[in-house]
């Protein structure tokens, strides 16, 4: 055997394990959810016989649009601020002591030792109509004693940002970590002020890391059901909460999978987009990881 041939024949060995857990969590799923969109429901709650494209007609209710931008918005808009507090975050952590940096990190992750449910229910408790939040705001002027904390889009946002800020600030600290800081200081050499070198030097250093950031805020966020259900009310319901109303409530699968398979399109597209942009902008890296 050529060595080029062991050498691909080790590359596909080392995949195979990955692969077979795409294939069999990921690909069989997503395929099974799209044939399920396919099928009638049964008034037991079950997939019926045969096939049909009612459940794509359904997915013309009214109220679906104004439930997609919402969720459209929303994500973006907690992607957007999650990136925009974790730039900087990732930029500190990067230039610290080590010291200081493992005590950062800590607090950067000692978040996850609580469970997600009640880490929600807690802002809840603080967003409360009549905690202590509320008060001090009211007390300072800068809210109406009428104002509502709770039950709205912001609320939601609030709480999504919250949640989703370590997985934007870990892949840019990651990415932040192995730029090379002598760039930022040879740019301020010849003239660039701080805030060009940072915009200039550092954010196209650390794009990798700001593209991982960007897919683990976006993509669940756009999946999120649980906190528009706790901090939301209706009329913050997202999609999630319509994928979730329609498989334990109303039973109906094959409308709750034709959701999913919005959703997972949804999800798909700012990916290929992204994978689309990194070819065009790099094609010898594209070459070599292809083996050319």
């Amino acid at each position: 055997m050529k060595a080029g041939s062991r050498l691909k024949f080790s590359e596909w060995l080392v995949t195979l394990p990955s692969f077979v857990w795409l294939l069999v969590l990921f690909l069989v799923p997503t395929v099974l959810v799209f044939a399920i969109m396919f099928k009638p429901a049964t008034p037991y709650g079950g997939i019926g016989e045969g096939w049909t494209l009612a459940t794509l007609r359904t997915l013309g209710n009214p109220n679906y649009p104004a439930i997609v931008w919402r969720t459209l918005w929303l994500s973006v808009a907690a992607t957007g601020l999650c990136i925009l507090l974790a730039t900087p975050m990732g930029y500190y952590m990067a230039r610290v002591s080590p010291s200081r940096r493992r005590l950062v990190l800590l607090l950067v992750i000692l978040p996850f030792w609580t469970s997600f449910l009640v880490r929600i229910f807690a802002w809840k408790v603080l967003l409360h109509p009549e905690g202590a939040l509320k008060h001090a705001l009211v007390f300072l002027g800068l809210i109406a004693p009428e104002t509502s904390l709770l039950y709205n889009a912001y609320a939601v946002l609030l709480v999504m940002v919250y949640t989703e800020l370590p997985f934007a600030i870990l892949p840019i600290y990651a990415a932040s970590e192995k730029f090379d800081f002598r760039l930022i200081e040879a740019a301020k050499d010849l003239g660039a002020s701080s805030f060009l070198a940072f915009r200039k030097i550092f954010l196209p250093g650390i794009r990798v890391g700001l593209l991982t950031a960007f897919l683990m805020v976006f993509i669940p966020s756009l999946g999120s059901y649980v906190i528009p259900d706790i901090v939301g009310g209706p009329t913050s319901e997202m999609i999630g909460n319509k994928i979730a109303q329609r498989t334990f409530v109303d039973r109906n699968l094959p409308h709750a999978a034709g959701l999913s398979a919005l959703l997972t399109i949804a999800v798909l597209i700012p990916m290929v987009a992204i994978t689309v942009l990194r070819r065009k902008e790099n094609p010898k890296d594209t070459l070599i990881e292809e083996g050319v």
